[in-house]
């Protein structure tokens, strides 16, 4: 028999991360509280936690000074948690945006003080360590050492004006170590120090060369234990469609030691990956009926052995179902093959047997050997169908978490349920 219950049987909005929403001990989840169905719109005020047993709710952090917040995730190990906050006092030229955006982190023991994440530094010359616009969909490592997460320059958004030949801005993949403050100018009053060193670890390109392994954009990435990253990048094809194909990063033990330019970026030109970040293509897809990685939005993730990384892919039926890949690279293995194909993004067991998703509007576990289908949950009513943004294993294996959309009086809301597995 199907179990599932709901957490959060009130009014009001709630939207999960795609990862690292379970406490360590799989007592809590984390959540933020925007209000529109897929939390498009940013602007949640709250970062709350549940207890899965007991329903009591934290109010972790409120937001001041017309900023919102959301997108937050757990430390693996530690009792805290990071998340997006947008401009406190924002303007007309300094309002919530990709490039003004940053991480704030918050002790679950002490909610309502805040690390502050990143540090920003939005004029020449630029800071190392610092960032010049925002990061997003802050992920630890799995060790807890590093914490990932895409940005989007802000600086690139005004240099034009000043400098016609600065590159354009392109989202890229960063992660940041811990390193004590980073010390920022206040030549901004935008710009903010920060407590992690953070670096990017992609390099783009406004023109890939078709037929090449050059990316125009990189993004929705996933820990391949604590020191590669995988993620989704932007290739053109010999006939110049732009499609989306899977590659990884592997990171120096040394972030901090400059590459083939400064860590910080200059004027015209992005900020560079450290030396000895390596980036490499893994999926050539080009030729297929269904190109490229294809489905419902989704993040690259590896198995906790690191020897597999799942992406949504069509079949040859145009149906989106789940495959895997080695880290070394090869030809990819298709595994579920559901007569509905895979409708969210998706998460591994702890112990890499199951990955967890939603197919044919149910929760259901795929078997990470033999593609096998279990259902968790039943059908039921389309416009209560589980969400597509996020279907979470708990660490210990024996809960998903998942959001549906429920009738709370006159209107429609998200509530955040559990199902047993």
């Amino acid at each position: 028999m199907n179990v599932e219950y709901c957490l959060t049987p009130e009014a009001g909005g709630r939207i999960l991360t795609n990862t690292g929403v379970w406490s360590p001990d799989s007592q809590w989840i984390v959540y933020d509280t925007r209000s529109d169905a897929a939390g498009e719109v940013f602007e949640g005020s709250q970062i709350e936690a549940v207890h899965v047993k007991t329903k009591e709710k934290r109010v972790l952090y409120q937001s001041q000074n017309g900023a919102h917040c959301g997108v937050v995730t757990w430390h693996p190990k530690e009792p805290k948690v990071i998340f997006i906050l947008g401009p406190e006092q924002p303007t007309a030229d300094w309002n919530y945006g990709a490039a003004r955006r940053r991480g704030v982190i918050v002790d679950f023991q002490k909610p309502g003080h805040t690390t502050a994440f990143d540090g920003r530094d939005l004029v020449p010359p630029f800071t190392p360590g610092a960032l010049r616009g925002g990061s997003h969909v802050h992920v630890f490592s799995p060790d807890g050492s590093k914490i990932s997460f895409t940005y989007e320059d802000q600086w690139f958004s005004t240099a034009k004006t000043k400098f016609p030949n600065a590159e354009p801005n392109q989202r890229n993949v960063g992660i940041g170590v811990p390193s004590g403050t980073i010390r920022v100018g206040k030549g901004h009053p935008r710009n903010q120090d920060g407590n992690y060193f953070c670096v990017l670890i992609t390099r783009t390109t406004s023109d890939p060369k078709p037929g090449s392994d050059e990316i125009s954009k990189a993004f929705e990435e996933g820990w391949i234990g604590s020191n590669s990253l995988a993620f989704q990048g932007h290739v053109r094809t010999e006939n110049a469609e732009t499609i989306s194909e899977v590659f990884i990063v592997h990171l120096p033990d040394d972030v901090r030691s400059p590459g083939d330019g400064p860590l910080q970026g200059t004027e015209t030109q992005a900020p560079f990956p450290p030396k000895g970040t390596i980036q490499r293509r893994l999926t050539f897809t080009s030729k297929r009926k269904y190109p490229g990685i294809q489905g419902p939005r989704h993040w690259l993730r590896a198995a906790p052995d690191g020897k597999r990384i799942a992406f949504l892919m069509k079949d040859n039926d145009g149906l989106p179902q789940l495959w895997t890949i080695s880290p070394n690279g090869g030809e990819p293995k298709q595994l579920s093959n559901t007569p509905e194909g895979i409708a969210s993004a998706f998460s591994w067991s702890q112990d890499g047997e199951r990955i967890a998703c939603v197919s044919g509007g149910r929760i259901v576990t795929i078997n990470a050997n033999s593609g096998a289908v279990r259902h968790h949950t039943d059908r039921g009513v389309e416009s209560e169908q589980p969400r597509p943004e996020a279907c979470v294993f708990s660490p210990d294996g024996t809960k998903i978490t998942y959001v549906r959309r429920k009738l709370i009086g006159a209107k429609e809301s998200n509530q955040i349920f559990v199902a047993e597995c």
